[in-house]
């Protein structure tokens, strides 16, 4: 802490170690009461964020006299489904580049899936009558080297091929929208991205869910699955759930199916929010499009405006606790706060003296490939979905919808694809595990301050399909 600049540490006063989705919201729903005694249900969900609302919602529409239960450990969108930034993204794959390089030969169908997941969500925000702040504003990614810009020329190349819309600006055309000294050009996908309270959707999803009949309990952590024959037996402390099938939506936190855990460990990720802009503060950075930005290094930040002016701002680093222990005290950094506070600055000077509001993090459920994978146990009456990689806002529908299928026995063109039916690879055990991320972060920090080079460790990485770059 003591290299960072007491100017910088200036900004950070008055930061509460607040969630800024949750302060004090009018919306916020009441509270679900616990699980206590023995129920039955066709579907039992566990977990009440993103994942598991979708799945609720979407099991209901597909068969609206299926009984579906969710059972939540804590409140409705307590992990990073309550969390995020907002941003709500047509890739189902973590970016259009890591899809490719995994996925290349189905990935035209993959971009197209997303494309219409995306659409479905926002045709679900209008059918319900969710008031989420949804703005379907587009995305800058903007490069803040010229060796970024490089590669982003061929993604636009093959991405307008596979029937997205999006082009390369140049210095003096990104800097004309949003005005910061680092950008040297961006690539701007015009409709792939949109902007959320990720809270109230939330919330929303919740209430679509209760109208539709689907019940939720939450304060009640699910501790054991118990097989029998034909059915699975959902156990928590003061009761129980036989359910025909289960969709397990847990994330971050340790899944109910033992083989699954190595494939998923948790990385910390934090974000700040500014005070409302000034309208001279607002004028001196343009942004009038209110369009998502993200920056294109390896280590790289997410940014955009809040309804009520603020700027949310996040990313960059992303921590890793030995073992991949997921602990409250985890979700204030003062030290990455301090981090990001002084990159915020370098890309936008013109706002020296702003304060930030609030400061928090979360966990995100992070796997090797870098996008979601699915799995069925029990004779294929469990399912899951795990690893989104703080992607997740959008891609939660298409996993919810693929694990349908998968329960349902469903043969779809989602299903289908090498992307639902292959794992990625697992991380190795511990203690290997902490040194290997630790190596790895620090190669990729490395090689955005040597003009993109991947050393010798990251390239090995890229030929076993470890592929660490984001």
């Amino acid at each position: 802490m003591a290299t960072i600049d007491p100017f910088v540490l200036g900004h950070l006063a008055d930061l509460q170690p607040l969630l800024y989705w949750l302060d004090a919201d009018p919306l916020e729903p009441e509270f679900h009461s616990a699980l206590i005694g023995d129920v039955e249900t066709d579907l039992c969900i566990v977990g009440a964020g993103y994942t598991g609302l979708w799945t609720a919602l979407l099991a209901k529409e597909r068969n609206p006299s299926r009984e579906v239960i969710i059972i939540e450990q804590r409140e409705t969108g307590a992990g990073a489904s309550g969390r995020n930034g907002g941003f709500c993204s047509s890739s189902l794959t973590h970016g259009f580049v890591n899809g490719y390089s995994r996925f290349r030969e189905e990935m035209e169908t993959i971009e197209r899936l997303g494309r219409e997941n995306l659409d479905a969500i926002e045709e679900a925000i209008e059918k319900y009558k969710i008031d989420c702040d949804w703005e379907r504003t587009g995305e800058f990614r903007v490069a803040v080297a010229p060796w970024q810009l490089d590669g982003m020329k061929e993604e636009a190349e093959l991405r307008n091929k596979f029937g997205d819309h999006v082009e390369i600006l140049n210095q003096q055309e990104i800097q004309s929208r949003v005005k910061s000294p680092k950008y040297v050009g961006a690539l701007f996908d015009h409709d792939g991205t949109a902007l959320v309270d990720p809270a109230r959707l939330v919330w929303g999803l919740e209430k679509a869910c209760i109208s539709l009949g689907v019940t939720i309990y939450e304060n009640s952590k699910v501790d054991w699955l118990e097989y029998s024959d034909d059915k699975v037996i959902v156990h928590s402390p003061y009761g129980t759930i036989t359910a025909k099938k289960v969709a397990l939506a847990t994330n971050v936190f340790k899944s109910l199916v033992r083989s699954a855990r190595k494939y998923v460990i948790p990385v910390y990720d934090y974000q700040l929010v500014t005070e409302p802009l000034t309208p001279e503060q607002r004028a001196s950075i343009g942004w009038a499009d209110r369009e998502g930005l993200s920056d294109a290094g390896n280590q790289f930040h997410y940014y955009r405006l809040t309804k009520e002016g603020c700027i949310l701002w996040g990313g960059y680093e992303a921590i890793y606790n030995f073992r991949g222990k997921v602990r409250q005290e985890y979700e204030f950094s003062a030290e990455t706060y301090a981090t990001l506070a002084a990159n915020f600055l370098e890309t936008f000077p013109q706002l020296a003296g702003i304060s930030f509001t609030h400061g928090w993090g979360g966990a995100i459920d992070t796997c090797t490939r870098f996008a979601p994978f699915w799995g069925t146990a029990h004779h294929g009456r469990v399912a899951y979905v795990l690893g989104y990689t703080g992607l997740g806002v959008g891609a939660t529908r298409f996993g919810a919808a693929t694990m349908l299928d998968l329960l349902d026995g469903e043969d779809t063109e989602r299903t289908r694809l090498k992307m639902v039916r292959r794992k990625p690879l697992p991380f190795p055990p511990e203690p290997f595990r902490y040194f290997f991320i630790l190596i790895t972060q620090w190669s990729i920090n490395r090689a955005d301050h040597r003009g993109g080079r991947r050393n010798l460790w990251l390239k090995f990485l890229d030929r076993v399909g470890l592929g660490f770059d984001s």
